[in-house]
C-alpha cells in the first residue's frame, strides 16, 4: 500500500468508528456489538499507522518504502510506548 492508500483506509476506520458510537447512542446495536467492532478497528488502525511510520522511517533514511509490511496484529499491539 503506498501512503495515499494508509491514509484512506484510516480514515474510512475512523468514519466506521464514529459510525458505531453514534448507532449505538441510537439504540441501534448494543455496546457489547459496538465494543467488539471498535477492538476490531483499533487493531486496523494501529496496524495502518504502524505500515505508515514504517514507510516514512524507510524514506527518511533513503530506503525503499514500499519494502515496508504490515505487521501482525499482536506484535503491533504489544510495542512498548
Amino acid at each position: 500500500m503506498k501512503d495515499d492508500e494508509i491514509l484512506k483506509r484510516i480514515s474510512e476506520l475512523v468514519d466506521e468508528e464514529h459510525s458505531l458510537r453514534e448507532r449505538l447512542v441510537a439504540g441501534e446495536l448494543t455496546s457489547e456489538e459496538e465494543h467488539n467492532r471498535i477492538s476490531s478497528l483499533e487493531e486496523q488502525l494501529d496496524r495502518c499507522w504502524d505500515l505508515l511510520r514504517q514507510r516514512r522511517a524507510r524514506r527518511d533514511v533513503g530506503e525503499d518504502p514500499d519494502f515496508a509490511s504490515p505487521r501482525p496484529a499482536d506484535e503491533v499491539e504489544n510495542y512498548m510506548q
